[in-house]
């Protein structure tokens, strides 16, 4: 067995560190999500946890760890009569992101439960991490109903399985951990929100800590037993105070004064509904025991919001985690004393409302807007990327689109957005399993066995079942899809500063691709050449980021931009081919520089008609006079075309899906 590496041996990261052992202290508190860059020592910290842990006392030869002294009465190993036990050392269980649903909840043997009418169930992940810690690394990464499955099973402290009308229930009471790096995309809000406290956590930028880093390191992998023997004493004495604190968790009192602070705190960053008060009570209490105090005090509650408001006050993606300190000082200060005040200020002096921070979010620094570029793009400019180019304008606000979506129906990974064949949704029909049955079709079972029975010799109520008969459900749900938007970066686009209105309607696309959880890319094009300013990401904060330093200027190489974006899909298609593609080409549809600009982005843009990729054009041209050459790109593209206007009043809704002649997959 490996020796884990000694947690009170990491360096630095304090908060991490905290918002662990209060979890250990109270596991009430909803578990811990650890945010940060590779290499810092998440993954590490979490692992140490469970060493730290006290032992737990369970029912011997039970598979789903229930309490001796209060058994579970609905445990499917049970009934368990009350006696004193086994211990063993807390288990931390890992969840892999490619997990499959049954591996996390258990499965039920259809067969048996069908012919026989018995419930043989084979415990899942859910089961084993029960009173111990289960540990989601990358969670950002699970597909969307494991990370429901998994948070309502921690809120509700049990899991269910249904199958076709057979129903197991057990306890699952864990401590959740999850980790991720934001650079690979983001939890849904209210995800964000299930877990308890969220912390960030980065690299140190001081030479000696890194120094200390590094050494602690070589030294674990050089021997691991032997530096953890080193450690032995500071491990003990953290674990014994854990085990103290939880002692005194029952005797620390939460006075109403710290109460009227939490739920102050709480209002004036406007955070939605009653859980951050929940958690940040809970938060604050085992603080105090922590600190071996029985009373909590104005520190422990601003530890607490900390530690449990940051991820809660996020409006999108594209705001910038963390909490205004002065603001929450001042709210703590005026909120200190017992007496009630009248017509208390929730905002605080100066308070904003818990608005973004001045520097959160893309709208955040640059110029109020690109001046205009003589010439318009019709005017010859000088080639190249830097001639002509203008400052980087500010996006307008983005607003809500309507859904777009691609044609036909899919296999790609499970998301919001297309039409897809997936192990989730509605039930269309029924087909032999490839594989293991994962969702039984129990009529299309039963038809299939039903003329066999006086074959088969059936004597009994039940049917007999071979795995011949057995149907898979099939279902259909949606997918998340490629959206790759093709910006115009030109001199054309920085003219009567239109690129803030693009880069507001980029932003809102944008906004939508998060929450149908799409992957995203950038293409960009300007001057002589185009460029990949972000290859096919889940983090559409890093896309919203490029975006906004994007400048504009130059010459309008259409062609370009068409081929770059060509040669990004055809390489994405080769890592994820199940995934289909949506492009939205951002532009006036001028094409300029170079012998034949018009005929070649013309041949550029037939290439995605040839291969039926769904695409929308956005056209950007302005003014009286239109020439209405977006309109023939996408003609082109085998596309639609909407203009800039039309996409701002929210008018694009049916567009994309009455796209004609891209995708056309038969069901």
């Amino acid at each position: 067995m490996t020796t884990p590496f000694p947690f009170t041996a990491v360096v630095g990261q304090d908060d991490l560190r905290l918002a662990l052992l209060l979890n250990a202290v109270s596991p009430a508190v909803g578990g811990v999500l650890v945010r940060g860059e590779k290499g810092t020592a998440k993954s590490t910290a979490v692992r140490a946890l469970s060493a730290l842990l006290p032992e737990v006392a369970v029912v011997p030869g039970c598979r789903f760890s229930c309490d001796p002294a209060s058994p579970d009465p609905s445990c499917p190993d049970g009934p368990h009569e009350a006696g004193p036990g086994a211990h063993r050392p807390a288990r931390m269980v890992e969840l892999p992101v490619g997990a499959s649903e049954d591996r996390l909840v258990g499965a039920l043997d259809i067969e048996r439960a069908l012919a026989e009418g018995v419930k043989a169930f084979e415990p899942g992940l859910l089961a084993d991490a029960h009173r111990g810690i289960l540990y989601v690394d990358e969670v950002n990464l699970l597909h969307d109903h494991l990370v429901d499955l998994l948070l309502d099973a921690a809120a509700m402290g049990a899991s269910y399985v249904e199958r076709e009308g057979v129903s197991v229930r057990h306890a699952a009471r864990f401590l959740l951990v999850g980790t991720m790096n934001p650079e690979e995309g983001e939890l849904r809000p209210q995800l964000l929100d299930r877990f308890g406290l969220t912390v960030e956590v980065a690299a140190s930028r001081e030479p000696d800590q890194r120094v200390e880093v590094v050494r602690r390191r070589l030294a674990y992998d050089d021997d691991p037993a032997g530096f953890a023997a080193r450690w032995a004493g500071e491990e003990a004495a953290v674990r014994q105070r854990i085990v103290a604190a939880r002692e005194l968790l029952p005797q620390v009192r939460l006075g109403d004064g710290a109460l009227r602070q939490i739920a102050a705190t709480c209002a004036a960053f406007e955070v939605d509904g009653m859980r951050a008060d929940i958690v940040m009570a809970r938060t604050a209490t085992a603080l105090a025991a922590w600190a071996g105090r029985t009373d909590v005090l104005a520190e422990d509650v601003r530890q607490a919001a900390l530690l449990a408001l940051p991820h809660r006050r996020r409006r999108n993606p594209f705001d910038a985690p963390g909490l205004d300190e002065d603001k929450l000082d001042r709210t703590l200060e005026e909120f200190s004393g017992e007496s009630t005040d009248d017509d208390p200020d929730p905002d605080g002096p100066g308070g904003g409302g818990g608005g973004p921070a001045p520097d959160a979010g893309p709208q955040g620094g640059g110029d109020t807007g690109a001046r205009p570029e003589e010439g318009d793009g019709g005017e010859p400019q000088p080639s190249g990327a830097g001639a002509g180019e203008q400052p980087a304008a500010r996006a307008a606000e983005p607003f809500r689109t309507k859904a777009l979506s691609v044609p036909g129906i899919g296999e790609g990974a499970a998301g919001r957005r297309s039409r897809a064949r997936t192990e989730h949704g509605r039930t269309t029909g029924a087909r032999r399993p490839r594989g293991a049955l994962t969702k039984l079709h129990l009529a299309a079972t039963v038809q299939a066995a039903a003329p066999h029975q006086r074959a088969r010799g059936r004597s009994g109520p039940g049917l007999v079942i071979r795995r011949d008969d057995l149907r898979q459900a099939a279902r259909e749900g949606r997918e998340g899809n490629l959206v790759l938007f093709v910006v115009d970066a030109s001199g054309s686009m920085a003219a009567r500063q239109r690129m803030s209105a693009v880069k507001g309607a980029v932003l809102s696309l944008l906004l939508d691709a998060y929450q149908r959880r799409d992957k995203v890319g950038l293409v960009t094009f300007r001057g002589s050449a185009a460029d990949v300013a972000l290859p096919p990401t889940s983090s559409v904060d890093a896309a919203a980021a490029r975006l906004e330093s994007l400048p504009t200027g130059g010459r309008t190489p259409l062609a370009a931009g068409l081929l770059k974006a060509h040669e990004v899909l055809r390489v994405e298609r080769l890592r994820d081919p199940a995934r289909r593609a949506l492009v939205v080409v951002v532009t006036d549809g001028r094409a300029t520089g170079g012998p034949e600009p018009v005929a070649l982005a013309g041949r550029a843009a037939r290439l995605f008609a040839a291969e039926q990729v769904a695409s929308v054009v956005v056209d950007c041209e302005s003014g009286p006079v239109r020439l209405g050459l977006a309109g023939q790109l996408a003609a082109e593209l085998g596309g639609t075309a909407v203009t800039l206007d039309e996409l701002r009043a929210d008018a694009i809704a049916g567009l994309v899906k009455d796209v004609q002649g891209t995708s056309r997959r038969a069901a």
